[in-house]
């Protein structure tokens, strides 16, 4: 698999609560000059990214992160907020104590809401698997199909642990044949990369890939 072919699934990343604009506009150069899927980046800086960088770049942004229990309309509102400010992707994060509480139809009606207020944009749904029976997690990838969402995504990076090749197997068993799969969280090697890809995650969130591809040391998790 060449560094191209790997970087056409990334999610070039940066989601850090202190991301100053010099920071953002590194990953975003990155992500034009090596070809990234697109950046993801906080809601705060979509329309200025959009207004710098027009369309050059995919601009991916999160809502209800990471913790995930606002209120569904709330996230409907960022949602729609982040679109008109130029974002193509949105990465929502589910709410977990409505899947702890057994509350289903809360959960499947959220993901149903956004994905109907975006559109045609793509919606992936954040799950945060380290917090989550196996159990959940097969119930949470049914809810994600039902509700149309195009994606499931692991984790958001801020949870007490990421993405698995395990966990990839298990959504990949259990989610409808129209969503697809992207790991995030704790991503730090080409090797991890690779197995992603290999697993069938079409996307991969990290902020390392371009340091790991070029060989540079990259941070734990």
């Amino acid at each position: 698999m060449t560094n191209k072919e790997i970087l056409s699934h990334i999610d070039h990343t940066l989601l850090k609560q202190f991301a100053t604009w010099e920071d953002i506009k590194v990953i975003c150069d990155d992500a034009i000059d090596y070809e990234t899927a697109s950046v993801c980046i906080p809601p705060s800086y979509v329309r200025k990214i959009k207004e710098t960088y027009g369309d050059k770049l995919n601009i991916c942004t999160v809502i209800g992160f990471p913790l995930g229990y606002n209120t569904t309309a709330t996230k409907v509102f960022e949602a729609v907020d982040a679109v008109k400010n130029g974002a193509s992707e949105i990465d929502m994060v589910i709410n977990i104590t409505a899947l702890k509480n057994k509350d289903y139809d809360l959960v499947q009606n959220e993901i149903a809401e956004i994905k109907k207020a975006i559109g045609d944009k793509i919606l992936k749904v954040i799950v945060e698997t380290c917090f989550l029976t196996e159990a959940e997690k097969v119930i949470v990838c049914q809810l994600v199909t039902n509700a149309g969402a195009d994606y499931i995504k692991t984790s958001t990076g801020f949870g007490t642990a990421g993405a698995t090749v395990e966990d990839i197997r298990l959504f990949k068993a259990n989610i409808g044949p129209d969503v697809k799969m992207k790991a995030a969280g704790g991503v730090k090697t080409v090797d991890d990369l690779i197995a992603f890809i290999n697993e069938g995650c079409s996307r991969i969130g990290t902020s390392s890939a371009v340091k790991m591809l070029k060989g540079e040391e990259v941070s734990s998790y």
